[in-house]
């Protein structure tokens, strides 16, 4: 199954049947499933990532696995800030917003000491900086 959207539909019907859980890469890490509306298309997208809880607030990051451009969905909340997600059986409304420096660094810096994964995706991707974004519930 090399095709990303048959991989995240597995992902998301897994999520969905286990209350938030997953297993292979996605065991014992955090996951919560964004929804937001296709910026070109106006059609709903669901998307799993893995997540960072921040007090009342989540924290998601832009780096489609080191690939020199942003993920779609980064440009789905770019054009309607207002999301939400599933995090176990839970669904929220939040306003999704872009970390700027120093805050940016600084939250990638603590993901990336706690999932080692997203420290090579920095090290991947030389043409963009990846960006952090805090979803906060509404």
């Amino acid at each position: 199954m090399s095709d990303p959207n048959d991989r995240n539909k597995q992902v998301i019907a897994e999520f969905r049947a286990n209350g938030g859980q997953v297993g292979g890469f996605f065991t014992d890490k955090p996951l919560l499933l964004l929804h937001t509306v296709g910026a070109k298309s106006g059609q709903p997208r669901v998307n799993p990532l893995v997540y960072m809880a921040d007090g009342d607030r989540y924290i998601i990051i832009a780096s489609k696995g080191g690939a020199p451009a942003h993920p779609d969905w980064y440009h789905n909340i770019v054009a309607n800030p207002h999301v939400s997600i599933e995090v176990g059986t839970e669904q929220l409304d939040v306003t999704a917003s872009i970390a700027d420096e120093p805050e940016r660094s600084e939250i990638y810096a603590k993901i990336a000491a706690k999932y080692d994964f997203f420290a090579e995706y920095a090290r991947k991707v030389t043409t963009r900086v990846i960006p952090v974004i805090i979803l906060t519930p509404r």
